[in-house]
């Protein structure tokens, strides 16, 4: 791997995910094929991630209001990994999840799923790329309650250098080979 292939691809060994807001009754505000399509992909992230040992952290946006953690999400989860309740839009305004971030120095790739991507995606995003972080953000694994937000946002994102991939680029990315160990039963959950 190149140094200019190796900032652009995703490395288990330095990443994070960052699963944020996807709660039920946000969810609900969501195109339904839309939401199904971000529930699945970001649950065979987080199933991939608990498997190879990336590290995950979950937001709940003021979860009195918009719920807590999609069922789907919360069971994809490992045990232990409970949910950042915050206020603000960009979670590394809140001071829990900034701190989980800046514990884990070896690991400066964070992988991003959630909603909404124009608000709290977009700006948690543009805040870790601010603090030197190598972000991605998987288009099929975000959403916004409309689609001219959503596609502003990846817009915006790519354009300042955010990238933005798919959710099967990262777990084949993380992976990195078809002889990995776990290479057989995360190419199941791909069924």
């Amino acid at each position: 791997m190149t140094a200019l292939t190796a900032k652009y691809t995703c490395n288990a060994a330095i990443s994070m995910l960052g699963v944020v807001d996807i709660q039920q009754r946000l969810g609900e505000a969501m195109p339904g094929k839309v939401l199904n399509r971000v529930l699945q992909n970001a649950a065979l992230l987080a199933r991939a991630a608990d498997m190879l040992g990336v590290p995950i952290i979950v937001t709940e946006q003021y979860p009195e209001g918009l719920g807590t953690t999609h069922p789907l999400i919360a069971a994809s989860l490992p045990e232990g990994v409970h949910p950042v309740a915050k206020t603000t839009f960009s979670c590394l305004g809140n001071a829990e999840f900034s701190a989980a971030i800046d514990a884990r120095e070896d690991r400066r790739q964070v992988v991003l799923v959630g909603m909404e991507a124009h608000i709290c995606v977009l700006q948690t995003a543009l805040d870790l790329l601010s603090a030197g972080h190598e972000v991605f953000v998987v288009e099929d694994a975000i959403c916004s309650r409309r689609l001219e937000n959503y596609q502003n946002a990846l817009e915006r994102m790519h354009r300042l250098g955010v990238n933005v991939v798919s959710a099967e680029s990262v777990v084949f990315e993380w992976l990195g080979d078809s002889r990995h160990p776990h290479f057989k039963q995360i190419q199941s959950f791909l069924r």
